[in-house]
């Protein structure tokens, strides 16, 4: 590699880490936490459980119309907005009401799935901690914006990611890999270790990195979808008047999984929110495995009638999407996962702090040497 090129790598690679550390720095920081949102929970009281039952009831699933009244015995000024279940917790029912079906002040309760009976709510989630780092490493409690700016942060984490590689080959031409120089400065240490683990943590950054950018654009991805393909799918009931009476929820459910038998049902929406319309139950199918669960495919049913009226695969950015979900903070291979990705969020902490670093003590060491020569300079030009 040339000098001049090499100059210019090292210009991308310098301005694009220093524009971008900070930011970086604040979501390693609050993403270690994230990848144990679940065990963390649990340790704050703010994950429910179901009740332990006794066999048969242990097994049994109670009909979905038993759990919605649930539900609106609890809150009878309400109407049902969405009902969703974790697939590591298929006792469980989570139901969302509110005094709309858009109302923003919605309140969220959990039902046993098996016996059809209140559990408990869950706490609010602007009110507890991991929700307060959630919205913090997602958009900066800026919504939409937020998660822009912070998506513009990651391609630049990309780009010196890239420009960190180019200069690494030249660099470790004279030395072997991961050898520290011991017994000089502190900053030509630091520099050793900085290298070193950025080249270690190079493909999982990589990867964090990107499919933290395609989670930025989650909100513009949605309401593409919804305004086209969503669309044409209520086309035909462009017009009509919404139903006066629903149909039972546990027919139509049973409709949408005939046509979908390797699938479970992760979310439903209810009609006139916006994952259904107001004449359909949207019905949101899930895979049965870690990974595949994440990927749904939307099934309307008719809220009147209870019969399908459409079904359709998700697009690729969709999808890209929902697979970069799980590959982002690596929680769905289990304990061995959420440790491996913890160990890399740590050096990643470690890299872009010690840039850091290096650059401010670049600073100060160009600012003393400057200070040091300038008076040498001005005695030789004093006139003798």
């Amino acid at each position: 590699m040339s000098p001049l090129s090499l100059r210019r790598w090292s210009w991308i690679h310098k301005w694009s880490s220093l524009v971008c550390t900070v930011f970086m720095l604040l979501l390693c920081l609050t993403g270690l936490p994230l990848i144990y949102h679940h065990e963390i929970g649990e340790l704050l009281g703010n994950e429910v459980e179901p009740p332990a039952l006794a066999a048969p009831q242990a097994t049994a699933r109670a009909s979905l119309d038993k759990v919605i009244a649930a539900g609106q015995a609890r809150y009878p000024d309400k109407v049902m907005m969405y009902m969703s279940q974790e697939a590591d917790q298929p006792a469980l029912w989570f139901l969302t009401m509110g005094a709309t079906p858009t109302d923003p002040k919605f309140v969220s309760i959990a039902v046993d799935a098996r016996s059809a009976r209140y559990v408990a709510e869950p706490p609010i989630e602007g009110g507890t901690v991991m929700a307060f780092l959630f919205h913090l490493h997602v958009d900066l409690f800026a919504g939409v914006p937020g998660k822009l700016f912070l998506g513009a942060m990651g391609l630049l984490l990309l780009v010196a990611i890239v420009s960190g590689v180019v200069l690494y080959a030249p660099f470790m031409r004279k030395l072997a890999f991961g050898d520290i120089r011991h017994g000089r400065t502190a900053r030509l240490k630091w520099l050793d270790l900085h290298n070193l683990l950025g080249i270690v943590t190079l493909v999982w950054a990589l990867v964090v990195g990107a499919t933290g950018v395609v989670n930025t654009l989650a909100d513009v991805l949605l309401q593409y979808w919804q305004s086209t393909e969503i669309a044409a799918m209520l086309e035909p009931y462009e017009g009509q008047p919404p139903p006066a009476r629903l149909a039972p929820m546990e027919q139509s459910v049973a409709r949408a999984r005939a046509l979908q038998p390797g699938m479970q049902v992760r979310f439903i929406a209810f009609p006139g929110t916006p994952f259904a319309s107001a004449h359909h139950y949207g019905v949101y199918m899930g895979g049965d495995q870690a990974l595949t669960a994440r990927l749904y495919k939307p099934v309307l049913v008719d809220a009147g009638t209870g019969l399908v009226t459409d079904q359709r695969t998700l697009p690729w950015y969709l999808t890209a999407l929902l697979l970069s979900q799980p590959l982002h903070f690596g929680d769905y291979g289990g304990a061995g996962m959420q440790f491996l990705w913890a160990l890399l969020d740590l050096a990643t902490i470690v890299v872009l702090g010690s840039g850091l670093y290096l650059w401010l003590k670049r600073g100060r060491a160009a600012a003393n040497k400057a200070g040091a020569a300038a008076p040498v300079r001005d005695t030789a030009a004093a006139p003798r």
